[in-house]
């Protein structure tokens, strides 16, 4: 398959050497339980993007010019451990050279390995997860490694997180769950206000790394996903809160995963694509 570059930008904007930021596509899909198909998910955010326009009106910038890089993909024949062990290889690397991490999933196991390379170079972090599903299982389907389990990993890795969107959980996950961690979807729409997003900041440390699972999104705007659940947040309820959280910490990383494509309908491919370049408009504006 021909390799996709996110933006298809000139190439003086995609060397990896002079890129501040970079793309790396992990199309996975080794423990995905229902609807099969996000392996096919960076695929298709890579082809949406190059049809966005590249100035971001929010922002007043045109991010591409920092620099984006797109490497090839993670192998995408593994074991769920063997394929966390290649993406942690893969970001410690893209971490070494000072250079801001973007994975495009595949399911959301990939992020297992994420959490680890990141808390190989900072000490203390935050991860935060926009989800509908709370994923604090402690092994499913007899794998630690699965998709349900992610945030139970990553739990293990770093005790400060934060859950945004949930609203769906199963009674195993509940010893895990820690209630002034978790932001549940209902009770976002009940507060009427953005209070709960300074919330979320009063749980994050300095440094924060996110992780969105595209199914904290309802599924009247991204139903191409694995398990869209009903009730969900909007792409405003999401750019909002990370505008806030770049004012008060310092986004280092970035993962979006569990796009589920639909030939039939491009859309929330395109969203997807959009959602990670206005993200990066934020992020580098100053």
């Amino acid at each position: 398959m021909e390799k996709l570059c996110f933006g298809d930008f000139e190439e003086q904007y995609t060397d990896y050497g002079k890129a501040e930021i970079v793309i790396l596509p992990v199309p996975y899909d080794g423990t995905s339980t229902w609807l099969k198909g996000a392996d096919k998910g960076p695929q298709a955010i890579l082809e949406a993007s190059p049809n966005m326009e590249f100035y971001d009106i929010e922002t007043d910038t045109e991010v591409f010019k920092h620099g984006i890089a797109t490497l090839e993909a993670v192998a995408e024949d593994a074991s769920p451990k063997a394929m966390a062990e290649a993406v942690e290889q893969r970001m410690d690397a893209i971490l070494k050279d000072k250079k801001f991490p973007v994975i495009l999933g595949g399911e959301h196991s990939v992020s297992i390995g994420a959490f680890r390379a990141i808390a190989k170079h900072y000490d203390t972090f935050s991860i935060l997860q926009l989800d509908a599903h709370s994923d604090m299982r402690d092994e499913y389907e007899g794998s630690s490694y699965n998709h349900a389990c992610v945030m139970a990993r990553g739990k293990e890795i770093t005790p400060s997180f934060a859950q945004v969107g949930i609203r769906s959980s199963a009674i195993e996950e509940k010893h895990n769950v820690e209630a002034d961690r978790i932001f549940y979807a209902h009770e976002i729409k009940e507060s009427g206000d953005s209070t709960w997003m300074y919330e979320v900041s009063q749980k994050l440390q300095d440094h924060v790394y996110v992780t969105i699972d595209l199914d904290v999104l309802d599924p009247a705007f991204m139903p191409s996903t694995g398990t869209p659940e009903p009730d969900g947040l909007t792409y405003r309820d999401i750019l909002n809160l990370l505008k806030l959280v770049n004012e008060r910490h310092n986004i280092i990383g970035l993962d979006v995963v569990e796009l589920c494509p639909n030939a039939g309908n491009k859309a929330p491919d395109f969203l997807a694509a959009k959602l990670i370049y206005q993200i990066l408009s934020v992020r580098f504006k100053n």
